[in-house]
């Protein structure tokens, strides 16, 4: 089970930083110089945004926390947490970008081909919009990197087990009492 949710852990961390990439390079190489142009980019931006970002995002995030709890050493790592908060972040940025830069966009752009906007307000938008996709991928790698370098981050509190102590522990010396043993000498 724990090899399961690394593989599919690492494949969906693979399918999202592809999506976020593929989303970037139609930002940068699909022509938008007719409203027309530009709403077919938009749509393929969605494309990609619902087959491939989201459904990596939820697989990253539900086989990390699996993973937690599948192998319960990652619930005392710290770098684990972070990934877990970082990925938390992630979820929230990705939906961002999908749910109300994309749209908004997309809807600023029909308004723009209505002559109801001047085009300085898609420019706005559309910079927005690369400013999350650019923290977005910044989060994925370092996500990436803490999976792999797995830096000692401090350690959660492990569980307490009902476990008897060591029998060396409960032997107490009682032959001699504290303030009658011999010093070492210095």
């Amino acid at each position: 089970m724990r090899k399961t949710m690394k593989v599919l852990h690492t494949l969906s961390a693979a399918g999202l930083l592809g999506g976020l990439s593929v989303y970037m390079l139609l930002l940068v190489v699909a022509p938008q110089n007719t409203p027309e142009a530009y709403a077919d980019l938009r749509v393929s931006i969605m494309a990609i945004s619902n087959y491939v970002l989201l459904p990596s995002l939820a697989i990253v995030l539900l086989s990390g926390l699996a993973s937690m709890v599948v192998h319960d050493p990652y619930l005392h790592k710290g770098w684990v947490w972070l990934k877990a908060a970082l990925g938390i972040l992630m979820f929230k940025g990705i939906l961002t970008i999908v749910g109300a830069k994309a749209e908004h966009a997309m809807t600023v752009a029909e308004r723009i081909a209505q002559g109801e906007l001047a085009a300085e307000v898609l420019e706005r938008a559309v910079a927005y919009e690369w400013a999350t996709l650019v923290v977005m991928l910044a989060l994925s790698v370092a996500n990436v990197v803490l999976g792999v370098w797995r830096p000692p981050l401090g350690k959660a509190p492990a569980r307490r087990t009902k476990r008897p102590a060591p029998a060396h522990v409960l032997v107490r010396d009682t032959a001699t009492p504290r303030e009658e043993r011999p010093r070492p000498a210095a």
